[in-house]
């Protein structure tokens, strides 16, 4: 699975898959990035079927903190 963000400008971001219990299972993304829209593979191989989140955490150079978590139904 192919997950897309976009950073409007610099700044460190986090991207982290979740189980349904809110158990974090997977830290996709961890650092700085520049402005611009990224691709991550997330690959789920080693984890069963069933709903999970991912939650995007950007902290920009001048001090803007944006959070969006996001629903992700796992299908195998």
């Amino acid at each position: 699975t192919k997950i897309t963000f976009s950073v409007p400008e610099r700044g460190f971001v986090s991207l982290k898959v979740f189980d349904i219990l809110g158990k974090e299972v997977e830290q996709l993304v961890s650092g700085d990035y520049s402005r611009g829209t990224y691709s991550v593979d997330f690959d789920a191989a080693g984890l069963s079927s069933g709903v999970y989140f991912y939650s995007i955490e950007s902290k920009t150079e001048s001090g803007k903190t944006f959070r969006d978590m996001k629903k992700l139904a796992l299908v195998k």
